[in-house]
C-alpha cells in the first residue's frame, strides 16, 4: 500500500488507523503574530495542543490531518514537536487559506510561481525542514471565487496533478462554494477522487450535497461542535440520511477544532462553541450516530478506511 507523509516521515497508508481528518493544533492571524509576538503565549499554546491531541489519542485516534497553511499561522516545527511528544501520526499540508485576497507577493506573479511553492513543500519539505506536505489546502467562503481565490484554486489543482497529492478545501455550502470549487478543478482536469470538499456538513440540504457528490469528490462532515453554524442534531440527521443512501464511503467525520485560535477572545469561543474540541466527535457524536442507525462498519469506513483512500489512493 502507498505511503502517506507525516511529520515523522512516510507511513504506510494501511497504518493510519482511526483518523481525525480535519483538526488544527494552532490557528493564528500570522501577520499579527509576527508583528506583535507579545500577544501570544507560545508555551501555553504548545501545552494545550499536546493536551488535546493526547485526549484524542486516549479515545483511539492514531492519525490527525492538520490543514494549517499560509494565513493560518503555519509552523511545521510546532507541529512536528507536538507529534513527537504525543506519538500521533500528524499529516500536514501546503496551500494558502484566503477568502478574498492574496499578498502582493503572489498577486503580482503568475499562477505557476505559486504552484512551484506548493510542489516544493511536497517534494522537498516545509519551511526549511524535511517534513513534507501530504495534501494541499485552499478555500472559498461566502465572498465567492474572487480573482485571488481562483488563482489559489487553480494553483492547488495544478500542484495536485503534478505531484499526485490530494486537495482539501474550505467551503461555504450556503453560497454553493463547493460546486464552484469543483467546477474549477474539473476545468483543470483534476481527478475528482483526489478532492475533499471540506465543511459540506455545514448544510443539511441533501439536494446540495448530492449535487456536489455527483461531481465526484469526497465530502467533509467535519465541523462537529460548531453548533453556532449548524446544530449537532441537524448534522447528525444529515449524516444518517447520507449513510442510508449509501454514501458512507464518500464522507469523513471530524471537528475542525483549533487547540488555540486567536480570531476571537477565548471566553467568546467557549461561550459560543463549548463543544468545539478534539474529543466531542468520539465522546458524543459517534454514539448518537450509532443510536440513530449508523453501523459500526459505516463509522469505520468514514474514520478509518476513507482517509488512506483519499490521501494515498489506497484500497
Amino acid at each position: 500500500m502507498a505511503d502517506v507523509e507525516t511529520t515523522g516521515g512516510p507511513v504506510d497508508a494501511s497504518q493510519l488507523g482511526l483518523t481525525l481528518v480535519h483538526e488544527h493544533l494552532r490557528t493564528r492571524s500570522e501577520s499579527v503574530a509576527f508583528a506583535f509576538p507579545r500577544l501570544y503565549d507560545e508555551k501555553r499554546e504548545r501545552e494545550r495542543a499536546v493536551d488535546w491531541v493526547g485526549q484524542a489519542m486516549q479515545r483511539g485516534v492514531k492519525t490527525i490531518c492538520d490543514p494549517t497553511v499560509m494565513e493560518l499561522g503555519r509552523d511545521v516545527r510546532l507541529q512536528a514537536d507536538v507529534a513527537e511528544e504525543t506519538g500521533v501520526q500528524l499529516v500536514v499540508a501546503t496551500g494558502i487559506y484566503t477568502y478574498h485576497y492574496l499578498p502582493e507577493h503572489f498577486k503580482n506573479r503568475e499562477i505557476e510561481y505559486m504552484v512551484e511553492q506548493f510542489v516544493r513543500d511536497i517534494e522537498e519539505g516545509i519551511q526549511g525542514t524535511d517534513v513534507k506536505a501530504a495534501f494541499i489546502k485552499c478555500c472559498t467562503d461566502q465572498q465567492g471565487v474572487t480573482e485571488d481565490v481562483e488563482k489559489v484554486l487553480r494553483a492547488a489543482a495544478r500542484a495536485s496533478k503534478q505531484t499526485g497529492r490530494p486537495i482539501m478545501t474550505h467551503s461555504h455550502p450556503a453560497s454553493g462554494a463547493g460546486i464552484a470549487q469543483m467546477g474549477i478543478f474539473l476545468e483543470e482536469e483534476v481527478d475528482p477522487g483526489k478532492v475533499m470538499i471540506g465543511h459540506t456538513g455545514d448544510t443539511d440540504s441533501i439536494h446540495y450535497i448530492e449535487t456536489l457528490l455527483a461531481m465526484g469528490p469526497w465530502i467533509g462532515m467535519d465541523r462537529y461542535g460548531l453548533d453556532i453554524l449548524l446544530p449537532t442534531e441537524r448534522r447528525n440527521a444529515t449524516v444518517v440520511e447520507l449513510c442510508d443512501r449509501g454514501y458512507a464511503d464518500r464522507m469523513f467525520l471530524s471537528q475542525d477544532a483549533c487547540c488555540t485560535l486567536d480570531w476571537y477572545p477565548p471566553d467568546l469561543i467557549q461561550q459560543a462553541a463549548p463543544n468545539w474540541h478534539m474529543t466531542y466527535l468520539l465522546d458524543d457524536v459517534v454514539p448518537a450516530l450509532k443510536e440513530a442507525g449508523v453501523t459500526d462498519e459505516q463509522v469505520k469506513t468514514m474514520m478509518e478506511d476513507n482517509p488512506p483512500r483519499w490521501l494515498a489512493g489506497a484500497t
